[in-house]
């Protein structure tokens, strides 16, 4: 039987990696470690650990995501996006593991009208997608045989994501703004999540970079309209342009990524973004 350690445990993917092992302990031994269980900053810590374990397959889903406040936390930003990565795969070379490491859409500058494809030209607008990019080269220069997976606009029903606090919003307001000039991908951490198992499950894991996401793009406004529809809210958002709602930290204008290569690499059925929507808010709604 072959084994699978998890880090970030406690993050939404992490989360949704414990609800599709249940479809694959027949064949598969899982081990789910929280930041509390493993600093993935610590390398004399990563290495005893996958030492001591031994695993086939290593899952980072560890990361800090606050895309903002990295501006001002710069150096943990990096820390865990890229110095615990760069740990994972060098622990993971020692002891013959594969390393699936998640990156995201925000180490592209989004200055393009074309989708971006695995080898494009990589150029991120803030310390977060920096920190990220900084991972992945850190990975393939440590271990070349590692996995890593792009994606985008990730939410599902844990965490803190923009699903759950648009349906917060509307329970709060009657009116909101969204900004609708910033285009890219909504995911379900769920889909993810079962695509990371067929990487694992097929006869090749094989090894580079891979994007993955729903398909097709759509803006932060037109996504907050579907959350509000399926949800059944009446609330009124209005449109707003990047420069009528300011951040401390650039996003990129349009990061949509092409899918193609992880399609037919792993034969991975995309699904609609529309649709994984759907199949989130039915369990969100359906728990309240």
């Amino acid at each position: 039987m072959k084994k699978i350690l998890v880090v970030g445990a406690n993050g939404q993917l992490g989360k949704c990696l414990q609800t599709v092992s249940s479809d694959y302990d027949w064949s598969y031994k899982f081990i789910f470690l929280t930041s509390a269980d493993l600093d993935i900053t610590d390398a004399g810590a990563v290495l005893s650990v996958l030492e001591d374990e031994k695993p086939d397959f290593c899952i980072n889903a560890a990361a800090y995501t606050a895309v903002d406040l990295a501006e001002k936390e710069s150096e943990r930003a990096f820390a865990v996006n890229a110095e615990g990565p760069g740990n994972l795969a060098e622990a993971c070379r020692e002891v013959g593991a594969t390393l699936i490491h998640i990156s995201t859409d925000y180490v592209f500058d989004g200055d393009t009208e074309i989708s971006y494809s695995e080898d494009n030209f990589t150029n991120p607008k803030g310390v977060y997608g920096a920190s990220k990019l900084k991972g992945e080269k850190l990975v393939m220069d440590a271990n070349p045989k590692s996995v890593i997976i792009r994606t985008s606009w990730l939410y599902s029903e844990h965490n803190r994501n923009f699903v759950k606090t648009m349906l917060n919003l509307f329970a709060e307001k009657e009116e909101i703004g969204v900004v609708n000039d910033q285009f890219g991908q909504p995911t379900n951490a769920n889909d993810l999540a079962e695509a990371i198992m067929q990487i694992i499950s097929s006869d090749s894991p094989g090894h580079g970079v891979f994007h993955f996401s729903n398909y097709p793009e759509t803006t932060w406004y037109s996504f907050a309209e579907k959350i509000a529809e399926f949800s059944g809210s009446q609330i009124k958002i209005n449109p707003l342009t990047t420069l009528e709602f300011p951040t401390p930290a650039a996003r990129p204008r349009r990061s949509t990524m092409a899918l193609d290569k992880i399609e037919t690499a792993y034969g991975i059925e995309l699904k609609h973004w529309e649709n994984s929507l759907q199949d989130c808010l039915h369990t969100l709604l359906e728990t309240k």
